[in-house]
């Protein structure tokens, strides 16, 4: 069976395997510094609204793995302008969003997000919306490459679609509520401008490498 990263899918009977690799192959997707999980990590810090952003993110994997296994896929690679069109406007987001981090680390003087008022529910979700639709690789990892994944397991695809979903959701909860668990690192506003200062320079170095086309 094809591998991923140089690793095969393992070799176990019945419906186990199939569901696994899904598992095992998400995990390795999303399971790395980027913009949606950084703003996943600082909702749970903050306590805000955690359970419909994480909600929300297992959702939108959901349906995008979903999407890759019905043969989306084949369709975004057959019109790479999908791509480039998400890929610029992604960029434009980012960077925008990696500016608000940088003023917010700069201004020594406010308050840290546990003093300050809570965000809308609407903005908050609009914004972790555009954190991963906006994103171009999330066609090509999510849909694409897990679609094609999913569609070497032939019948048995939808289980392996399963273990992905079931890997996505288990990686947005743990960030989410396990970020929670940092608030107490978190009561004083220089460790939030370090913070802020993470994410800003993680949004930007995602935003400039989408604008100069780097894989």
């Amino acid at each position: 069976m094809p591998a991923l990263g140089g690793f095969a899918a393992p070799a176990l009977g019945g419906f186990a395997a199939p569901a696994l690799f899904g598992f095992a192959s998400s995990i390795g997707l999303i399971a790395a510094i980027g913009a949606q999980n950084a703003f996943v990590l600082r909702q749970g810090i903050r306590n805000e609204h955690v359970l419909p952003v994480v909600l929300l993110c297992a959702a939108s994997d959901l349906v995008l793995i979903l999407a890759g296994i019905a043969g989306v896929g084949a369709i975004i690679t057959a019109h790479p302008t999908l791509t480039t069109v998400a890929r610029y406007g992604g960029a434009a987001f980012l960077i925008g969003y990696g500016l608000l981090a940088a003023r917010r680390a700069t201004r020594p003087t406010a308050m840290t997000p546990a003093d300050a008022g809570p965000a809308r529910l609407t903005s908050v979700l609009l914004t972790c919306l555009a954190l991963t639709f906006l994103n171009p690789h999330v066609y090509l990892d999510t849909v694409v490459l897990l679609g094609t994944l999913a569609n070497q397991q032939g019948e048995r695809r939808w289980l392996f679609g399963a273990g992905a979903a079931a890997a996505s959701a288990v990686w947005f909860f743990g960030l989410g509520f396990g970020g929670r668990r940092l608030a107490g690192l978190f009561a004083r506003p220089a460790t939030w401008r370090i913070l802020d200062w993470l994410i800003a320079a993680t949004m930007l170095a995602l935003g400039i490498s989408l604008l100069l086309g780097s894989p």
